[in-house]
């Protein structure tokens, strides 16, 4: 088995934004998500219009990758792993919502989760294994177990994997790159610590 490292981590939950355990952005915790988002997008002074098109889950996700990344995914087989628990189940009953007078277009587009790693792999030309899972709660085991067997197969050398969940506005980014050297090791008790650190 490969000797796999965590370079980097982000956070994005209370109205708060974090890379690397380092507070970047505070905003009131009663600010509108729609507006955190927005302000998130104007501080990192990102210019990329087909942010206003899409969904709230995949806005979390493409803003998280951003951060993360400083804007760049060097290698185009870069794998996406990521996960939740609801689903796209808030843009699910907002297209429901508008099937009562005309089904919204828009909207159909992002009620399935995997939109989120397309929006990203548009965004930074990837070609690469990506997966999309649903669990009931945040499982490092498996996020581990799955990123190993994808390195060890040799089918990525790289990876970026997230935590993107959002529901009733109730939102829980958590995203970090594994790669063959720098930063910590990758395994599951860095990866809980890294998920739920004690100053949280």
């Amino acid at each position: 088995m490969k000797q796999l490292f965590i370079r980097n981590s982000v956070l994005i939950r209370n109205s708060k934004v974090l890379k690397n355990g380092q507070l970047l952005m505070q905003e009131p915790e009663d600010l509108q998500l729609s507006k955190f988002l927005k302000n998130i997008y104007k501080e990192r002074k990102l210019k990329y219009p087909k942010f206003f098109k899409m969904d709230r889950l995949s806005k979390l996700g493409y803003l998280g990758a951003e951060i993360l990344t400083n804007g760049q995914i060097e290698d185009e087989n870069t794998a996406l792993f990521f996960a939740n628990s609801a689903s796209s189940l808030q843009t699910d009953e907002a297209y429901a919502e508008s099937m009562e007078e005309f089904p919204s277009p828009s909207l159909f587009v992002y009620t399935l989760p995997n939109i989120l790693l397309g929006e990203i792999s548009i965004r930074h030309r990837l070609n690469s294994e990506n997966i999309f899972f649903v669990f009931q709660d945040f499982d490092a085991g498996l996020f581990v177990d799955y990123v190993s067997t994808l390195f060890s197969q040799g089918k990525t050398e790289n990876a970026l994997c997230g935590w993107v969940n959002l529901h009733n506005n109730d939102y829980d980014v958590f995203l970090w790159e594994i790669a063959l050297s720098g930063g910590i090791d990758f395994n599951e008790e860095e990866l809980k610590k890294l998920y739920l650190p004690t100053h949280e």
